[in-house]
């Protein structure tokens, strides 16, 4: 099982940073656009059992990902978990926590690829390098939004 872990300070109330994981169009807006990644839909909003679908694209081929939330505590975290797609597995918690006057913003991940730990020595580096400018993006674009002018 392999971890990753991207935090960073945003300089808006927790509240502000949740409810703007809340927007209707919050995937879109997190999804870098070098990334080979279309969202299909989004239903349920951040609660226990809301869904996220996407199509990946490796090359030309199209890989279904559907997402499930299995947690979710109000301005303080919601859990995702692959339900179909590319991962052995993948979890995903979203964690929002108070510091100073702002809100330390954390996603961590828990994955394992297929093919077990010849492919995690492999590819590990590469898929942790990929969710890394993915997630600063993300982080990018929440600051931008959230934080006051």
């Amino acid at each position: 099982m392999l971890q990753f872990t991207y935090s960073s300070y945003i300089n808006a109330p927790v509240k502000t940073v949740w409810e703007f994981h809340e927007r209707p169009d919050i995937l879109q807006r997190l999804t870098p656009p070098w990334q080979p990644v279309r969202v299909v839909r989004r239903q349920g909003g951040l609660g226990v059992g809301a869904i996220s679908e996407f199509l990946l694209f490796l090359g030309p081929f199209p890989v279904r990902w559907l997402a499930r939330h299995t947690q979710c505590q109000a301005y303080e975290l919601f859990v995702d978990e692959q339900a179909i797609g590319p991962m052995e597995y993948w979890q995903h918690s979203h964690q929002f926590a108070p510091e100073g006057g702002g809100t330390r913003l954390t996603d961590a991940i828990a994955f394992a690829l297929p093919g077990g730990w010849f492919s995690e020595a492999l590819l590990g580096g590469f898929v942790k390098t990929r969710l890394e400018e993915m997630f600063r993006y993300r982080h990018t674009v929440t600051q931008q939004e959230c934080e006051p002018n």
